[in-house]
């Protein structure tokens, strides 16, 4: 049985990974189907996903930033509409202390932040003040950023010590810590692969490890398809990320992980 504490909440699953659905509240992310609001939330729920995961704010490659109360907009509503119904951990993807705020007044669990609190300097003030979730995820926003030769499970795994250490002096609970290595965020493919065959190896496995594989570029390159057909590429790496180590899947097509994680349970 696998668990894992979110937020105030505990959840549990015989399969050997959660599964994370992605219900993208924007015009502009990279997969169309994914687009969506009250609707694509349920239906996400209703094919069995473990967390929701809403975000406002594309962060596909050429992405442009999004208000705080355009944000607040699409996002809040859905929040709303699921805490009637259900009491599934919620995620939310931002970069904005405002929009976090506002969504944990509404019932969030989770702070998934791409940044990794290094966008908004408030973003740590609302880890302390309450008791959520952080999801950190490592990039390399600028080519300075990544040495000339690369070990890059070292290397993300140090980023996220140095931000471990910050969350300690913080006095914030590292038992609610997730790790995204950030798999397509700056790094070559060679390194891509490297990461997605080694999730136990980050911190040497200290943290859960989310794997958000769905249909990226990294999918495309190796199975020569198109967004639209990188699905059965998708299960697969996210298959064999799970047998080496992924606590968390993130993904666009929910019921579908999760028949794969319901045969992989046999397999293990």
């Amino acid at each position: 049985m696998l668990s894992l504490q979110i937020g105030t909440k505990k959840i549990a699953t015989e399969r050997p990974s959660f599964v994370m659905g992605i219900c993208n509240a924007t015009s502009d992310s990279f997969y169309k189907k994914s687009r969506g609001g009250i609707k694509k939330a349920f239906e996400l729920i209703e094919q069995g996903a473990d967390i929701i995961d809403i975000g406002a704010e594309s962060t596909r490659p050429g992405f442009s930033e999004i208000s705080s109360e355009e944000q607040i907009k699409k996002i809040i509503p859905i929040i709303k509409a699921i805490r009637k119904k259900s009491d599934i951990p919620i995620s939310v993807d931002t970069r904005s202390s405002v929009v976090m705020s506002a969504a944990i007044n509404e019932g969030a669990d989770i702070l998934n932040d791409v940044s990794s609190l290094s966008s908004d300097k408030k973003m740590i003030d609302i880890l302390q003040n309450n008791e959520i979730s952080v999801i950190l995820m490592h990039g390399f926003m600028q080519n300075e950023d990544k040495k000339s030769s690369v070990d890059i499970v070292k290397e993300v795994s140090d980023f996220f010590y140095k931000k471990i250490e910050f969350l300690k002096e913080n006095d914030i609970d590292l038992s609610k810590v997730i790790l995204d290595p950030g798999i397509g965020f700056g790094k070559t493919f060679e390194e891509n692969i490297e990461l997605i065959k080694n999730p136990q190896k980050i911190c040497n496995n200290e943290f859960p490890v989310l794997m958000a594989l769905s249909r990226k570029r990294c999918i495309g390159a190796m199975t020569n398809k198109e967004v639209e057909d990188r699905l059965v590429g998708t299960i697969s790496a996210n298959v064999f990320s799970v047998i080496n180590g992924a606590k968390i899947i993130r993904v666009h097509d929910v019921w579908q992980a999760i028949d794969s994680m319901n045969v992989l349970k046999y397999m293990l």
